[in-house]
């Protein structure tokens, strides 16, 4: 076998791929092809006959555009990805998407395509194992033991994203991260020199990362870098690998059209002749497939752990099942009955509080009782309340703590908190305003994409927060949010449904949550049983009358004025049933029958919520009315804003009545 066979193998699996599916980015993997060949061959510790194996090394390809080169590799490594597979790239349903999909079966560890937020995933990786280690590594076994690599590109660190994780790294010291920014100076609108001139190697420097320089296409010099940043134990750190975009394509390589589009026949033809690939499209030697097999090696590899954990089970009995029920996600032995007994407590609170700190309340039994619930806030602990009586501070004199200072760094943090739920083993929580949602919101999307069950918390959930003003204030948040597909929305009305929408977040499997919390005060609100056990449905009748009239529907702090409303309408002889909707998300998942006889039929209903409208015309009829908010607020006193919004008991009272003088004109 020719040496530079098994790494052009990677080239012309991804040119032949792309050329087939006439779409695709084949310049990257023409370009890391020595890179790919100097980690995966030897130094990754991985097991394609067991890809959950949880002591693996993890591996992102945070530049996704170049998902062939991935694909490439599980597939000579020996993951079920087949050559079908491959000759299928791009196709309808097929395992072989155009950026890569989570898919932990085939050995994907994460979905990459948005620029940087990759590598934010790497570092969130990088934090659960020093977390873990640090809580069940003894001076004579290390359970947890595994480094994290990620393969970047320019628009990856151009993204403001990489600057806030890779800052966080060099500050945490996560020395089992290493990254390989393949440095080739193209991105697609060409040359990046007018557009991108950073000291790369000083910034990350600066960051407190190790940095090495090396030619991109020496495979030995790539490997040796390797081993100078495995030794590291202190610091993060970037190989520079000074790469060739589309390597061997006689007139595309080094520039921006090999970095988007395929070759075309002919170039294709003229590449195989420069590297002296003479095999037909998807041929690949015997010789290439034995140079790559990884099956006998990682099986030795996961055997080794498997015996290693026998061994500290017996040393360890406690923590060896410790360690396990997190890896496997399962609930503490007597969780449900203690949560039953907290929830017992919560409805017999009489204390009246923000939802914001109803949620710390809640942390309080939940961080104690699940130990793997790791979380934080994006500089806003004392705000967000997320430091609970069980927190400990998260920090290079103390990897075991369980709470995280992320900084003024929502979107890193959430993509972050991405790759701690993919590593297995922690719980993240982080929080933030509502309305810096859009900070986080393409790692929120991520996160519901790949089914992550996250806890988002976002405080501060509506104009009643005050004199911050506009800047401050959601009003379209709460409808964006509700349009993403599988991500359930809490907003909850106090302290007993705030504790049934956190046992909904942390007991999720496949769908992350957002808890949206108030900063003023809300009501105490008295529920029957069977009240209380309709929560979990996401919307329920907290005040039902016989033969009502109409139905007002409410969420959060609002649920309240509803109720008063409901009285009030009862003194002049008009009945009205509230519901109160925590979860609208939830509740459109009920069945027809069960939202009927929540929302009753052929009655006119009102909708009040301080946000903007267009949630609720999912439940509505045109002649229906909701009582929300299309502009943005103002900066005054929460009362002021209120009573200018219209979120007031005279309003509401009007708005219900006008619902049947409508329907009775």
């Amino acid at each position: 076998m020719n040496p530079s066979e098994p790494t052009n193998a990677l080239r012309f699996l991804s040119i032949d791929a792309v050329q087939k599916a006439n779409s695709g980015h084949p310049g990257m993997p023409m370009g890391m092809a020595e890179i790919a060949v100097a980690l995966w061959k030897n130094h990754l510790k991985h097991n394609p006959l067991n890809p959950k194996w949880f002591n693996r090394d993890r591996f992102v390809l945070s530049n996704g555009h170049g998902s062939m080169l991935l694909y490439s590799l599980l597939h000579l490594t020996g993951y079920p990805i087949n050559i079908d597979d491959i000759k299928d790239f791009r196709k309808l349903k097929s395992k072989t998407p155009g950026h890569p999909e989570y898919d932990i079966d085939s050995g994907i560890e994460t979905t990459t395509g948005p620029l940087g937020q990759g590598i934010a995933n790497a570092v969130g990786m990088a934090i659960a194992e020093k977390s873990l280690a640090a809580q069940f590594n003894t001076d004579e076994m290390s359970p947890v033991d595994h480094f994290t690599y990620a393969f970047v590109g320019d628009g990856c660190l151009m993204e403001g994203v990489s600057h806030e994780a890779c800052s966080f790294a060099g500050t945490h010291k996560l020395g089992k991260l290493i990254c390989f920014y393949d440095q080739n100076g193209i991105s697609i609108d060409g040359q990046i020199d007018n557009w991108f001139t950073d000291n790369t190697v000083e910034r990350f420097n600066s960051y407190g990362w190790q940095t090495i320089e090396v030619d991109g296409h020496n495979i030995e010099e790539i490997s040796e870098a390797i081993v100078s940043s495995k030794q590291e134990v202190g610091k993060p750190s970037m190989i520079f690998c000074k790469t060739t975009i589309g390597f061997g394509s006689p007139n595309k390589s080094g520039t921006s059209g090999v970095h988007g589009s395929p070759l075309g026949d002919d170039e294709i033809k003229k590449t195989r002749e420069a590297l002296g690939w003479n095999y037909e499209a998807f041929e690949v030697p015997e010789g290439v497939y034995k140079f790559w097999d990884a099956k006998d090696s990682g099986k030795t590899e996961n055997e080794n752990w498997d015996a290693l954990m026998d061994s500290y089970m017996a040393n360890n009995p406690e923590k060896h099942a410790e360690l396990l029920r997190r890896i496997n996600g399962n609930l503490t032995d007597n969780f449900e009955e203690n949560f039953a007994n907290f929830l017992e407590e919560a409805n017999e609170n009489k204390s009246v509080m923000a939802t914001r700190k109803a949620s710390q309340v809640c942390l309080d039994f939940f961080v104690k009782e699940l130990p793997e619930l790791m979380g934080g806030s994006a500089d806003l602990t004392p705000s967000n309340n997320t430091f609970s009586s069980s927190s400990s501070v998260f920090f290079n004199n103390s990897p075991g703590g369980n709470h995280i200072n992320y900084g003024v760094r929502e979107f890193g943090m959430s993509a972050m908190m991405n790759g701690m739920t993919l590593h297995g083993g922690v719980k993240p929580y982080g929080a933030t305003f509502l309305v810096f949602t859009d900070y986080a919101r393409n790692a929120l999307r991520l996160s519901a994409l790949m089914g992550l069950p996250n806890t988002f918390i976002y405080t501060h959930d509506s104009i009643a927060l005050g004199e911050d003003g506009p800047t401050h204030q959601p009003i379209e948040h709460l409808v964006t949010l509700r349009a993403t597909p599988n991500l359930n929305n809490w907003r909850p009305a106090d302290l007993v449904e705030t504790a049934i929408s956190w046992r909904n977040a942390v007991t999720s499997e496949d769908t992350p949550t957002c808890l949206i919390f108030s900063r003023q005060n809300t009501s105490v609100l008295s529920r029957n049983p069977d009240q209380i056990d309709a929560i979990e449905k996401g919307g329920y009748l907290i005040k039902e009358t016989s033969e009502p009239q109409l139905t007002i529907i409410a969420s959060g702090s609002e649920v309240q004025l509803a109720i008063d409303a409901s009285g009030e309408l009862e003194k002049q002889n008009i009945r009205a049933n509230v519901v109160s909707m925590p979860c609208l998300d939830i509740f459109l998942n009920q069945s027809e029958e069960y939202q009927l006889s929540v929302l009753g039929k052929n009655i006119p209903t009102l909708a009040v919520e301080m946000a903007h409208p267009d949630s609720w015309y999912k439940l509505l009829n045109k002649s229906d009315k909701v009582l929300g908010i299309k502009s943005f607020g103002e900066s005054a006193p929460a009362n002021d804003l209120l009573e200018h919004f219209g979120f007031t008991l005279p309003n509401v009272v009007s708005m219900a009545k006008s619902l049947l003088d409508e329907e009775s004109s």
